[in-house]
């Protein structure tokens, strides 16, 4: 896990970094190359132990490669206000996909897994963008879906005009109903599952939905306040089933 989560955050670095554009496709182009070479044997030294875990559990090189997709998506062109199947698109690449990865790690079964990744992914995500409409409007990014905001009688796609309007609460609560839909499918997916085999899902998906009750019950009407979940409930839900 330690190598996934190395590989997302160096690829999520070149996105988000200060770069111009074309350094930062051309530094993602060059992490596809060093992917290809550790499934061909050749893995650079410092993706050795990449590598290893590749070999020892399996991992599936397109489940990288949609990772590095989803991060070009941020680099091309500021997201906004994408349609409702290139906002899925997205959440699968950033999200579901290294839920893929993960899952063959924690040694869930084929058809299970790739359920869980699915929809947990998509639930992690989508309660990313809820709490994060503010800062994502500040880097000109808006990844509410303009159907949401269609439906809420929003017609501009500016991402400051966004989210300073009066009815952009009625547009996030209908993506927070999306949202709860697919953790209750991950839940439901989990309770199937052997408990050993889903404790970091289980953590995640009680942590995040935790900030989506509380998305939902605070609202989006402007001002809005930051929500967090308290460091002492994170260390209790770690605890609880970190023990059970």
């Amino acid at each position: 896990m330690f190598e996934i989560y190395a590989f997302c955050r160096a690829v999520d670095d070149i996105a988000d970094g200060n770069a111009p554009h074309a350094e930062r496709l051309a530094g993602l182009d060059a992490w596809r190359g060093h992917v290809a070479a550790c499934y061909a044997g050749a893995a650079p030294a410092h993706l050795r132990s990449l590598a290893r875990q590749i070999e020892a559990f399996h991992l599936r090189q397109q489940d990288f490669l949609d990772v590095i997709d989803g991060m070009t998506m941020d680099v091309v062109a500021d997201i906004r206000a994408p349609d409702a199947a290139t906002l899925d698109t997205y959440c699968d690449r950033v999200a579901s996909a290294v839920g893929r990865l993960a899952v063959r790690v924690f040694g869930l079964e084929e058809a299970p897994g790739i359920a869980l990744a699915h929809h947990l992914g998509r639930a992690l995500q989508l309660t990313n963008i809820l709490r994060d409409i503010d800062e994502d409007a500040g880097i000109g990014r808006l990844y509410l879906p303009s159907e949401a905001l269609a439906a809420a009688g929003i017609t501009d796609d500016s991402p400051q005009a966004v989210v300073s309007h009066p009815a952009v609460d009625k547009a996030c609560a209908s993506v927070a109903l999306d949202a709860q839909a697919h953790y209750d499918k991950a839940y439901a997916i989990m309770a199937r599952c052997p408990a050993r085999l889903v404790r970091s899902p289980r953590i995640m998906a009680e942590v995040y939905h935790r900030i989506l009750t509380r998305l939902r019950a605070r609202g989006w009407h402007a001002p809005r306040q930051r929500v967090r979940v308290p460091r002492a409930q994170l260390l209790w839900i770690v605890l609880r089933h970190t023990i059970a």
